[in-house]
């Protein structure tokens, strides 16, 4: 009998093991009817977890795109933009704390990264609001060689970076100054047609780029990153059994 509830309680185990949250957590950014998917890393837990709290209570849904510039970034989340009159001056908006910084040298400001905004705290403490996806531009090995001298005080950008930065673009400048946290899996293109928009002279999109935000499901998470793998979505039978009672939300 020892032995039969001993292999039940290990089938138990293994079936919620198996049905257990993916590794890594993506939100939807939909503004207008387009869309983009974020991949939060799990390097800066602080900042991910924040951003899924403030998702899961809706703060960022209604809020605007109310920074624009282009070859630079997007910059949004702020709490006062949310049904903001037209010209109005967006960006001092906040939830009253700050996410402390966490640099980490794996993740940088390459083309569709996910950063926190922040003022100028002498300790880069974070937005706990604010965000921006990363437009950029490319550069050469010459323009970097320059930014290194001039605008990192020396500090070398490291070899696997510059290449990025040569072929995908980006804002190296930013980076060890703004923490990223995430980036961009699919839809980037929803960076370029925000960025190309018309802006006001606070940089503001003359017309409203209003978002909503969700977390991916863990079903919908499998069928994402078997679609990045360039994969065909095939669950086990076994998985299809439990997909049927196991509850697929966060």
């Amino acid at each position: 009998m020892k032995k039969i509830i001993l292999l039940l309680l290990c089938i138990f185990v293994g079936l919620f093991s198996y049905a257990a949250l993916p590794e890594h957590s993506y939100i939807r950014i939909t503004v207008n009817n387009k869309e983009c998917i974020v991949q939060l890393s799990n390097l800066t837990p602080k900042h991910r977890d924040n951003f899924i709290k403030l998702v899961k209570e809706s703060i960022y849904d209604s809020t605007l795109f109310h920074r624009v510039i282009k070859d630079f970034m997007i910059q949004g989340g702020d709490p006062d933009s949310k049904g903001a009159a037209s010209g109005t001056l967006l960006g001092e908006g906040d939830l009253g704390y700050t996410i402390p910084a966490e640099f980490n040298d794996s993740l940088f400001h390459k083309k569709g990264a996910l950063a926190a905004a922040r003022d100028n705290n002498p300790e880069k403490a974070s937005s706990a609001t604010q965000f921006y996806l990363v437009q950029g531009k490319k550069y050469t090995a010459k323009e970097l060689d320059r930014m290194e001298e001039l605008k990192l005080k020396g500090q070398k950008i490291p070899e696997t970076h510059r290449k990025v930065y040569e072929t995908l673009g980006g804002s190296p400048f930013l980076d060890h100054n703004y923490t990223v946290f995430g980036e961009v899996v699919k839809g980037i293109d929803l960076i370029d047609s925000i960025a190309a928009l018309p802006t006001d002279s606070n940089d503001r999109p003359l017309q409203n780029q209003i978002i909503k935000m969700d977390i991916l499901t863990p079903l919908a998470v499998r069928k994402l990153e078997a679609e990045l793998k360039g994969e065909p979505y095939k669950p086990s039978i076994f998985r299809r059994f439990l997909d049927l009672f196991v509850k697929d939300n966060y």
